[in-house]
């Protein structure tokens, strides 16, 4: 059921995404038209401080006109690894050392049209002072949440992030960071 692409087109091109049109051969033999965002490639982390909180950031997002509580997360420069990135992204963006890095998978948001791969990590910090360094364009909060206060945003129904979500989700699933008894 695989698709062949029969002719490809870019038709955007910027900063940090690309557009491509696509003609394609499906398996029935019936051709179709195919708009793939290509991305480089991102990672979110779980970040838990050294006194147990998480610690999230609040950023307006353009793109839904509002404010968003996520995990920490950022666009994969160019050739550089997902573990690499993750730990700048870390530090870019709560100004703290990660003390212990730890994978939970990777996932794909939107496959129907992108083709970006989001590596999921959780992040254990050092104990230490923050030096935050934020790109120029990012105008951030870092917010420090107990478990109980993101559970309790959870169920209210507060966390919209789709990559919070999943990263949540996953650290649930594999046990890594417990309830407490």
């Amino acid at each position: 059921m695989k698709e062949k692409t029969i002719h490809s087109r870019r038709i955007f091109s910027g900063r940090l995404l690309k557009l491509d049109l696509l003609e394609v051969a499906r398996a029935d033999g019936l051709r179709a038209r195919r708009e793939v965002v290509r991305h480089p490639g991102a990672v979110a982390i779980w970040v838990r401080a050294a006194d147990g909180r998480f610690v999230f950031v609040r950023q307006y997002r353009k793109a839904l006109e509002s404010h968003l509580l996520e995990i920490v997360a950022g666009t994969r420069e160019p050739g550089e690894a997902a573990r690499r990135s993750a730990l700048r992204e870390v530090r870019e963006e709560t100004g703290y050392a990660v003390q212990r890095l730890i994978s939970l998978g990777h996932l794909h948001a939107a496959p129907g049209f992108c083709d970006e791969r989001l590596d999921l990590f959780f992040a254990q910090l050092s104990a230490g002072k923050s030096r935050a360094r934020p790109d120029a364009d990012e105008a951030l909060e870092v917010v420090f949440l107990s478990r109980q206060q993101f559970e309790q945003q959870l169920a209210a129904g507060q966390i919209h992030d789709a990559k919070t979500l999943a990263a949540w989700a996953l650290m649930q699933a594999r046990h890594i960071d417990p309830p407490p008894r």
